[in-house]
């Protein structure tokens, strides 16, 4: 039998310790996720702050992370408190019977133009009172189980401390340490010089191009929406909001799946004039944001065609939640970028093979004669 040599122990070795590795880590993914994140994004800050630290990189690093808290957490927790807030109230009115949605779908079935009740029978859905009973079920079920989530999220507040301390934690070191730490990646991948490079550039522009440009994109539309449902004095405007500004994370799309249903609902029951205005507000300034700023600030950035970032996007969230509309896109440009490589080193193996054949095929010059 022949012995196993060094080598390939070393490389059973080196695959056991990192799946081991990978596994151990799996269940902080997210929280890993969103510290790398936090460090990527507030790196320039860093870079900007240590010459005038003088070289202090642990100072520097430092004010990086109280920058992240004050301009990131601290936003977002209030929030997340007044959205909690809004959906038990929303809640708490569904109960009480202050809000009924079986009569509001009354209102809104009767008040529809009769071509538009035949061709819902046409299709089906002509029957109101099964309409009726399947739509106040999810939206009793649906405010109840945001009232549900609000009262877990309340009593795992520490886990979410304790999450959030973790990133904010790892940031720290990725954005004091990230050169040393680049390095080490840099001499650990078993490529040449060159594709190592390519790889690193392009994850960290997708990475930062699809969080900043997204989460600029779903800001922006989420407070455009909240402004016009508050205008139009839409019940729990902000809990609106933050669901646009959620499925704003689908491009083209997303914005659309929230300020359409309220516009179809204004004209059905009878508000037409502010149905028209809410469709305009939605395609003129809502949409436009989504179709300037996203390919400005993913697109662009990522070179990556639209379909692309909708698909990988779009896929990335269904598999891997709300974390996914970094990782979809991420993936992808991993993925065309490798291929890129594959395809380049083909390309030059094959120009290489042909020219040597030219070499070898070609004819031997006549002796020159004296």
């Amino acid at each position: 039998m022949k012995p196993v040599s060094g080598s390939v122990m070393l490389r059973v070795l080196l695959v056991a310790v990192s799946v081991a590795f990978v596994w151990i880590l799996l269940p902080f993914y997210g929280t890993i996720l969103w510290g790398a994140i936090i460090a990527l994004l507030f790196a320039p800050l860093n870079r900007w702050l240590l010459p005038r630290m003088g070289q202090r990189r642990t100072l520097a690093a430092l004010i990086t992370m109280l920058a992240a808290i004050v301009i990131v957490v601290l936003p977002a927790a209030l929030v997340a408190t007044s959205l909690a807030r809004e959906a038990s109230q929303l809640y708490a009115r569904i109960e009480s019977g202050e809000l009924k949605p079986a009569l509001m779908l009354r209102g809104l079935f009767e008040a529809l133009p009769s071509w538009l009740t035949d061709l819902l029978a046409r299709f089906g859905l002509g029957n109101f009172d099964l309409i009726q009973r399947k739509l106040t079920q999810a939206v009793t079920q649906g405010s109840q189980f945001i009232a549900t989530q609000t009262f877990n999220l309340g009593q795992d507040a520490l886990g979410l401390v304790v999450s959030l301390a973790i990133a904010l934690y790892l940031a720290f070191f990725l954005v004091r340490d990230g050169g040393a730490i680049m390095r080490a990646i840099r001499m650990a991948i078993p490529l040449p010089p060159d594709d190592k490079q390519e790889l690193l550039e392009q994850f960290g522009t997708v990475l930062r191009a699809t969080v900043k440009g997204n989460l600029v994109v779903a800001l922006v539309q989420g407070a455009l929406g909240g402004l016009a449902f508050w205008v139009l004095g839409v019940n729990a405007a902000l809990l609106w909001a933050v669901l646009m500004a959620v499925l704003s994370l689908l491009p083209a799309v997303g914005a659309g799946l929230v300020w359409g249903p309220v516009a179809i609902w204004l004209f059905a029951t009878g508000e037409v004039w502010q149905s028209v205005g809410l469709v305009l507000y939605g395609v003129l300034v809502i949409g436009l944001v989504d179709n300037v700023l996203r390919p400005l600030l993913v697109g662009k950035d990522t070179g990556m065609p639209d379909y692309l970032v909708l698909i990988s996007t779009v896929g990335g969230i269904s598999v891997m939640g709300i974390n996914g509309f970094v990782i979809g896109p991420v993936v992808a440009a991993m993925f065309v970028a490798v291929w890129g490589i594959q395809t380049a080193t083909r390309v030059k193996a094959r120009a290489a093979a042909m020219s040597a054949d030219e070499v070898a095929t070609a004819p031997n010059p006549p002796p020159h004669s004296g």
